[in-house]
């Protein structure tokens, strides 16, 4: 799919449409109905993750037998994508959907639930989420803001970026103007790239104005449809800072602890459930997408250098070890919690997965 026909299909809705929704001043209540707002990161009919965001409202909805009906809001149409968060502390939404490490500004131990650099896969975070201290360590976090979070998505290990240049080692990073957020933005700070984050629908004019020399955002399913293959044709695999990024569903803590137990349990189980769908949908999608992009329209893929590869570790090494000496108390909690799932968790799957994953790739073929 072309990037304008994406955007086409998407329906970006006029200004003066979006100014619009803003009459929206308050949850509707009709009949002891509950209507709730969900502003999302996303752009609308995005594939993966504005569709999951969609999906999960259509869910709780149809769960609550309309008793909680939510709204979905893309990017723009109600506030900008990366104010979205900032729309439910404000109370003119009651959900918002995105990515926690957009808003370290906060607080930076958010970026441990989305993703870091050589750090857990979406599995091994939500084992850390559910059964590991995670979930309450996050709470504390979002306590501080009034919200709650849940984990409501989850991409897999992405694909490391686009680069208009083939990458022969660190000196080819130096001064490059790469889009990346969270902590592996800052990994490749330290790396020597001048790092900018950017919502996806403004990735594309970035790079189209040489803005950017390179980005990263998801993976194939998602890089597909904004059309990065247009103006960068290296595609690096995998990303080592986004090892398995996982979304989240925030919400209005107090409104939230004001709905039924059962409109409770609703939102924190289907939310549960759509951060394994929206796996299944990238599992399933991301290698036709790159297949698409590799046959027709000339795309290469590319490993990273062994050299940046070492450097981004030592790098994720200093910043992981910065973060814990010199961060906050509630910071310092969320990296020792993390650090210790991580040794616990990555026994199982480089004891049993990896060498399981190695010996099929080696052995077992079919077609």
């Amino acid at each position: 799919m072309k990037r304008r026909d994406f955007f086409k299909k998407a329906g970006v809705m006029s200004a003066g449409a979006a100014a619009a929704t803003t009459g929206l001043a308050a949850p509707a209540i009709a009949q002891g109905n509950i209507t709730w707002r969900m502003v999302t990161t996303w752009p609308k009919n995005f594939p993966g993750l504005g569709v999951g965001a969609q999906r999960l409202a259509d869910r709780i909805t149809a769960a609550s037998g309309g008793r909680l009906s939510v709204q979905v809001f893309a990017a723009g149409e109600l506030v900008p994508a990366l104010q979205s968060i900032d729309a439910v502390i404000d109370g003119s939404a009651e959900m918002s959907h995105g990515a926690a490490y957009y808003w370290q500004n906060k607080s930076q131990g958010l970026s441990f639930f989305t993703g870091v650099p050589y750090g857990m896969t979406s599995r091994e975070l939500a084992a850390w989420v559910r059964y590991l201290g995670g979930q309450e360590i996050w709470d504390e976090i979002y306590d501080q803001f009034g919200l709650q979070g849940f984990l409501s998505g989850d991409t897999g290990t992405q694909a490391g970026g686009w680069f208009r240049n083939e990458l022969t080692g660190l000196s080819d990073i130096q001064g490059l103007r790469f889009r990346t957020p969270g902590l592996g933005g800052q990994v490749w700070e330290k790396m020597g790239a001048s790092v900018t984050n950017l919502a996806g629908g403004e990735i594309f004019q970035a790079l189209q104005s040489g803005t950017l020399d390179a980005a990263e955002f998801v993976g194939p399913y998602n890089d597909l449809a904004l059309g990065f293959y247009q103006i960068c044709k290296n595609y690096y695999f995998p990303s080592f800072n986004e090892p398995g990024l996982a979304t989240e569903l925030v919400v209005d803590k107090a409104k939230y602890q004001e709905l039924p137990e059962d409109l409770q349990a609703i939102v924190r189980d289907c939310s549960q459930a759509e951060y394994d769908q929206v796996a299944s949908d990238f599992y399933a999608n991301d290698p036709r997408a790159l297949a698409t992009l590799v046959n027709d329209h000339g795309v290469t893929v590319r490993q990273f250098p062994e050299e940046i590869l070492e450097a981004g570790a030592q790098a994720a090494t200093e910043l992981l070890t910065e973060i814990r000496e010199n961060g906050d108390a509630l910071t310092k909690k969320t990296v020792e919690s993390y650090i210790s799932a991580l040794n616990l968790v990555r026994t199982r799957s480089e004891g049993t997965d990896m060498g399981f994953m190695r010996a099929r790739e080696q052995y077992f073929s079919l077609s």
